[in-house]
């Protein structure tokens, strides 16, 4: 190989060693990995139900569409919930928190006693635990999030009160 560099290994060494990272990838224990690996569960797009959020955790137009729950012992599941204009979530709480993935649009969110804040697709949200909240859509703009969170006792949420339109109308300059 004219003009490449070869480390400098003690004469058939490097030949060895070849044969042994080759020996490793081909073992049965490194198909017994590509085997594991092909076992991945995936949840096609055409399998996943769409409903309407329940009007008791909502107010307005919400669709939620569960993407997964995870066998125990995970705790964790995520769905992508969308908003219409004007509408949001009841004040609630996450055990373990919440993350929020904005996929579209623009929000509002809002911790107990802080003020009203604005978010945009691309942001992420992280929801303290145990702090009540809620998010939503802006009056204007529709928005959709994916929200990951996690089961503690077999909830991942506990639903209070609706928000209401003063709280809500309020806004990030209220």
């Amino acid at each position: 190989m004219a003009g490449a560099i070869v480390p400098a290994i003690p004469s058939g060494t490097w030949l060895v060693s070849l044969l042994a990272c080759l020996n490793i990838a081909f073992s049965p224990a490194a198909a017994d990995t590509k085997k594991a690996s092909a076992m991945t569960d995936i949840k096609r797009k055409a399998d996943l139900k769409t409903v309407p959020g329940p009007a008791e955790t909502f107010t307005g137009e919400v669709t939620v569409t569960m993407l997964f729950q995870r066998d125990e012992p995970s705790r964790v599941s995520g769905a992508r919930v969308h908003f219409e204009p004007g509408a949001r979530t009841a004040w609630h709480t996450h055990p373990l928190g919440q993350t929020l993935i904005v996929t579209e649009g623009v929000g509002w969110t809002q911790v107990e006693g802080g003020p009203v804040l604005e978010f945009f697709a691309g942001d992420v949200l992280l929801c303290p635990a145990k702090e009540k909240h809620w998010h939503g859509a802006t009056p204007r703009e529709s928005m959709t999030h994916i929200a990951v969170q996690e089961s503690q006792d077999g909830s991942p949420v506990t639903w209070m009160h609706h928000v209401t339109d003063e709280e809500y109308l309020k806004g990030p300059n209220g």
